[in-house]
């Protein structure tokens, strides 16, 4: 009897022992498996995104562009520019204005136009188109923003471009403030595609030998700014010789 009591409680015991690890062992794998299902969820979560995004790229028209990519289009740092940018003081364009004798219907185009006040104030104090041209992207937006500030986006234009490739036909006033150098390089183009009567006018710098028939200095503190005026005169006409044969 005690041997068989003792087989039975041997027996009993094995059982316990065996259940306790079984217990212990379910109790690991179920906090395991409560710790994975956040990760897991997570993961399936990121993967139904994904996937979601592949569909919408493979759906999405191929010359579709983001609101980012239409404001900054154009907008492109062409190469270095020529000058450093020096705003012009506020009484120098009011009176590089008033000198161009503006009428209605004349074009301003500023090169050069760096905020964009020429064009601006063309545009609120006498109501006409203007363009500026700007080869510094960053100036470009920065001029935009001022025109939506002063209600005028409807008359005025800028354009990230190189000054020296574009056409000037339809300007009949330009303004510019780089230098003697950039105005002589400048003045064969100008003379060529400007309509004559077009005026130009220069904020500091001359054109060479080209006198112009106007200059004046604006007071700017203890010194003075110079303002100087041409006019495009009409081309000149070749007489043609014809030959004559004597008989």
């Amino acid at each position: 009897m005690k041997y068989a009591d003792l087989s039975a409680g041997k027996t009993l015991l094995f059982r316990d022992l065996k259940n306790h690890h079984h217990r212990r062992l379910l109790s690991k794998l179920l906090l395991l498996s409560v710790l994975l299902i956040p990760l897991w969820s997570g993961f399936a979560a990121s993967a139904n995104n994904n996937r979601s995004l592949l569909a919408l790229n493979r759906h999405k028209p191929k010359n579709e562009v983001t609101a980012s990519q239409r404001s900054g289009r154009g907008k492109r740092r062409l190469r270095k520019p020529d000058v450093i940018y020096y705003p012009t003081p506020p009484e120098t364009v009011t009176e590089m204005l008033r000198m161009a004798k503006i009428k209605k219907g004349d074009v301003l185009y500023d090169l050069g136009s760096g905020d964009g006040r020429i064009p601006i104030a063309a545009a609120t104090q006498y109501g006409i188109r203007a363009v500026g041209i700007e080869i510094d992207p960053k100036l470009v937006t920065e001029a935009e923003e001022n025109a939506r500030q002063a209600n005028v986006s409807q008359l005025v234009r800028f354009r990230n471009e190189d000054m020296f490739h574009v056409s000037y036909s339809e300007a009949t006033i330009v303004t510019l403030y780089l230098s003697e150098k950039l105005n002589l390089l400048l003045r064969p183009k100008l003379l060529s595609e400007l309509r004559p009567g077009s005026r130009i006018l220069s904020h500091d710098f001359r054109m060479g030998d080209w006198k112009p028939e106007q200059t004046v200095r604006v007071p700017w503190g203890k010194l003075y700014r110079t303002v100087y005026l041409w006019t495009v005169p009409a081309p000149r006409r070749t007489s043609k010789i014809r030959n004559v044969s004597l008989r």
